[in-house]
């Protein structure tokens, strides 16, 4: 039998996280051949992750420039994939998500009318501008994939209102799969500033916050917000791994630099991150996919944007929409340090996100898809 040769195409930190697990789960499969295209949008970080997954690409296109741009991205991705479709011949191609990566991936698969998967595929805020440009990437996207693997029901929805073509699956999230090798009981930090935290005496707060639209106003008053936090509850600590972007850094160690009891560090990998939250108190992130992750390790969160794209864990309860502005954080964030069964009702609720078994499902449609199932995947939460 004529394996279903399968080519995973990422090239940031998060599409290498959620999908790792997915191109081991096809590569132990007899049906299938599983190659890897990475683009390195983000090559240091996304390097650290396949180190992490012991994956290694099958072709490198190794785009990341200084001071790159949209346009640069996406024009280096598509210039390189003419070279690497042609001598990869793959029968599929699965993109992940919502980066330039994805949507560059997506339309040289096009060009080569070769059938593109889109994992992740199905959320939307409706803002075209927000993110920015996730949002357009992924609805481009949308457009073009042939495989759509919606982490939940709303996701199918959205696709379905929008009366996109091809097979929509409800698969769960990837991520949740690949948080069963990232998470342990004896995991040691290599970074020395996590390793000293009190984790047991003091309640650490984890947050990330590093989002384009966030640059100027909102992000000075996300930080003020995390000063005042701390500042008036003695027995919590912050972590923040601040991205490397000039502007973040500027905000972050301006504002919170010198604050007792606040610890900004350099970005850590994604086994740090995970096992920082299954140890922390509570998280707070503009990241979308700390939104899925914390709610699988029981920590509410605290969302430090105007709209989310994963409405699902808002309805859940797993998460809070905090919006930008000082007051209203620090009201959420006040209540779920002062009041036990508020923090109780959002730790204890359940993950609409996944059950682990993500990439099975996405297997099994790609089967079904190409004629070698007679069986389509049940949905994830049917």
């Amino acid at each position: 039998m004529k394996k279903i040769k399968v080519m995973s195409v990422f090239g940031t930190r998060p599409e290498a996280i959620k999908m790792a697990p997915l191109v081991k789960n096809l590569a132990a499969r007899p049906e299938f051949e599983s190659i890897c295209c990475l683009t390195g949008q983000h090559r240091q970080m996304l390097d650290s992750v396949l180190e992490i997954f012991r994956l290694k690409g099958d072709y490198d296109l190794n785009i990341m420039k200084d001071r790159q741009t949209l346009s640069s991205i996406t024009s280096s991705t598509i210039l390189g994939m003419d070279g690497v479709i042609q001598a990869a011949k793959p029968d599929l191609i699965l993109v992940h998500g919502d980066t330039s990566t994805t949507f560059a991936g997506a339309l040289s698969a096009f060009y080569h009318q070769i059938p593109v998967g889109h994992v992740e595929a199905g959320l939307r805020t409706w803002d075209r501008y927000s993110p920015f440009p996730e949002e357009m990437n992924r609805t481009l996207v949308g457009d073009i994939a042939e495989l759509h693997f919606a982490p939940t029901r709303a996701n199918a929805d959205n696709l379905e209102r929008e009366a996109i073509r091809g097979d929509i699956f409800i698969t769960g999230n990837t991520v949740i799969d690949a948080m069963a090798t990232t998470v342990r009981p004896d995991f040691v930090f290599t970074d020395p500033a996590l390793n000293a935290l009190d984790f047991t005496g003091k309640r650490v707060v984890a947050v990330t916050c590093h989002r384009r639209e966030n640059y100027g106003k909102p992000m000075q008053q996300i930080m003020e917000a995390i000063r005042q936090m701390v500042l008036t509850h003695p027995d919590v600590e912050v972590v923040y791994p601040v991205h490397l972007s000039p502007v973040v850094r500027e905000c972050a160690f301006g504002i919170l630099g010198g604050v007792e009891r606040v610890h900004l560090i350099d970005p850590i990998d994604v086994e740090q991150m995970h096992n920082l939250m299954a140890r922390c108190y509570l998280v707070m992130t503009d990241s979308g996919g700390l939104q899925e992750e914390a709610p699988a390790l029981g920590k509410p969160v605290l969302v430090l944007r105007r709209e989310t794209e994963r409405p699902e864990a808002v309805r859940a309860g797993t998460v809070k929409l905090a919006g930008v502005e000082k007051e209203e954080i620090l009201r959420l964030a006040n209540s779920l340090l002062e009041d036990p069964a508020a923090y109780a009702a959002m730790a204890h609720a359940v993950n609409p996100y996944g059950d682990g078994h993500a990439c099975d499902r996405i297997a099994q449609g790609i089967l079904w898809h190409f004629g070698l199932s007679g069986e389509r995947p049940a949905d994830f939460g049917a």
